[in-house]
């Protein structure tokens, strides 16, 4: 690995950044983390719990994971947000059954955010949020991504409802993300909160390109999560961020 620029003076206290040289390899990386989160819980308890994200960035990730050696049916997986939509395909739960849900991978046990046939997102973020506490587990590693604007989970710069959501208390919340073009159609939302994420063993984030290396290094300067939300998570409780990234 080669380190593509250095980043800002006081980012390594906040995260540790793994470059990788191509995307074989910061597939394979990513996963190997994420597995080792899971395997240091599931020495401890006996089960684990990874919570995961949408988007195309993970795919590779996920379909490098599902090939690992793990006893998958000791861990549990559920989402970090979901897109609140009677449109199957552009929910994020789609994306984990057709990339990590297979082969070795089939046997964990997967809990959506969006029940089927529902399209409450206050309901659905009650459920979610009771589902975690009564599992007795804290999430063993979170998978993040960020968006092009800052975003992380469904937490986006300039939504009706952030500034609810960073101060809620619970695990999971309804969000209404009217007000930030880059949730496009998809303005009702069901996310992990910055109190969930606090919960976490282990957070992990995917970054590809250099365009979102360059997002990332503003983050890290500007820590203003109204305009960068992706901030939020640098300075939670707990390990620090652990970010993978490539060209």
């Amino acid at each position: 690995m080669s380190e593509p620029r250095a980043l800002p003076a006081d980012a390594h206290a906040r995260c540790h950044f793994f470059p990788c040289a191509d995307a074989a390899q910061w597939a394979r990386a990513a996963a190997d983390t994420i597995a080792t989160g899971l395997r240091a819980d599931l020495a401890r308890h006996g089960r684990a719990l990874l919570l995961v994200s949408g988007g195309s960035t993970p795919a590779p990730v996920f379909a490098e994971l599902a090939a690992t050696a793990l006893p998958w049916v000791q861990i549990d997986i559920g989402l970090v947000d979901e897109r609140v939509t009677d449109d199957a395909a552009g929910r994020n739960d789609a994306l984990v059954r057709r990339t990590l849900l297979t082969g070795p991978a089939q046997a964990a046990r997967f809990s959506p955010l969006l029940p089927a046939g529902s399209l409450d997102a206050a309901a659905a973020a009650r459920t979610a949020d009771a589902r975690l506490g009564e599992s007795g587990l804290a999430p063993s590693v979170v998978v993040l991504g960020m968006g092009d604007d800052g975003h992380t989970a469904s937490l986006f710069p300039g939504s009706r409802d952030l500034a609810t959501v960073r101060a809620e208390t619970h695990a999971y919340a309804a969000l209404d993300a009217s007000g930030c073009e880059v949730a496009g159609p998809y303005t009702q939302r069901i996310t992990l909160t910055p109190a969930g994420l606090a919960r976490a063993r282990a957070r992990v984030l995917l970054l590809r390109g250099q365009d979102k290396l360059a997002v990332f290094e503003r983050a890290l300067v500007v820590s203003d999560p109204a305009q960068m939300p992706i901030s939020l998570v640098f300075d939670l409780p707990g390990a620090p961020l652990q970010v993978h990234w490539c060209p």
